[in-house]
């Protein structure tokens, strides 16, 4: 009953809007929409339809001002938003974007038109309570503030924003009003030559990790996701929005790494999770949520480390095994 009621008023506030001749922002109608629709639940079941060629979302890529790529199964178009232009120092290690400072905004598209935006903006303390503001006048929810790193200079924040609505390009234009709050740059042009070669031992962390990593622009990574479906409002979260474990190695010197990414866990898995990383002397950095009203319900942790790469790959093998995940890659 109070469903019905809630949605019915926000139609007819809309209706009414209309008919008396005031002016519809372009936000009004996002928000009207976006709340009627998260409390009629979406449509049950609904699994993200795969979204064409990457062409589809070179609106969405304007609007951002930043190129995006497709996912190889066609079904989201992420954005990377790396803070390149910061300097950030943790423990002595000069903190590249790629290892702990990459924000991003990724869109689906589910079958009956609706699109849904999750995305994480690294922001510094200066910016944090201006891009607050401008998310909320543009009607896009922030659903979790954190940190990634623990002793770190200048302080950089983490907020994650999310979004439902029928136009993506206005959504994405909404996220770019918060991006032009920040210093954050447009994209560099694409690399022309290979990743630069690691200081590590990929083949000896491979092994370790039971899975092959990736060379992405000089760090190491690897991604797993949950092995079970991740919904919200009965439809299927795809794992390139960002519902992933994500293990991330610089290297800094002597086949040594910084470790940070985080784990994506449940509830039950947390503390398996933090005491396979403490007993291979893996710090504990934040957890906390992502989003508001996944299920099940998820939770995110932070770590850090510097020390033997192949040492730390073992460590981080154990917990990823407390987890019900699969590799990504």
């Amino acid at each position: 009953m109070i469903t019905v009621k809630v949605t019915t008023l926000v139609s007819l506030t809309v209706l009414a809007a209309v008919g008396t001749g005031c002016a519809l922002t372009e936000r009004d109608a996002h928000i009207s929409y976006t709340i009627a629709h998260a409390r009629d639940g979406g449509d049950p079941g609904a699994d993200p339809s795969p979204t064409g060629d990457e062409a589809g979302w070179d609106e969405v890529a304007r609007a951002l001002g930043r190129p995006g790529k497709l996912s190889s199964d066609k079904k989201v178009f992420r954005v990377s938003l790396p803070r390149s232009d910061l300097k950030v120092t943790s423990y002595g290690v000069d903190i590249k974007p790629g290892l702990a400072l990459g924000g991003y905004a990724a869109f689906t598209r589910f079958p009956d038109g609706d699109v849904l935006m999750m995305g994480d903006l690294v922001v510094t303390e200066p910016e944090l309570q201006k891009v607050t503001d401008v998310l909320q006048q543009h009607g896009i929810d922030q659903t979790a503030l954190h940190k990634h790193l623990l002793s770190h200079q200048p302080e950089v924040w983490w907020t994650h924003v999310h979004a439902m609505g029928r136009d993506a390009t206005a959504i994405a234009r909404s996220v770019r009003a918060a991006l032009d709050a920040t210093a954050t740059p447009a994209a560099p042009p694409a690399p022309s030559s290979p990743a630069p070669a690691l200081d590590i031992d990929t083949a000896a962390i491979d092994r370790a990790m039971g899975t092959k990593g990736t060379n992405d622009g000089g760090i190491y990574k690897f991604t797993f996701k949950r092995t079970a479906p991740v919904t919200e409002h009965g439809r299927v979260i795809p794992p390139g929005m960002g519902v992933t474990t994500a293990l991330n190695f610089q290297p800094t010197g002597g086949g040594r790494a910084a470790v940070n990414g985080d784990f994506v866990m449940t509830a039950d898995e947390i503390q398996r999770i933090i005491k396979a990383l403490r007993g291979g002397g893996i710090d504990i950095v934040e957890i906390h949520n992502h989003t508001l009203r996944e299920q099940p319900r998820l939770f995110y942790m932070h770590f850090w480390a510097d020390d033997d790469a192949v040492k730390l790959a073992e460590t981080l093998h154990k917990a990823v095994t407390e987890q019900s995940v699969t590799s990504a890659s």
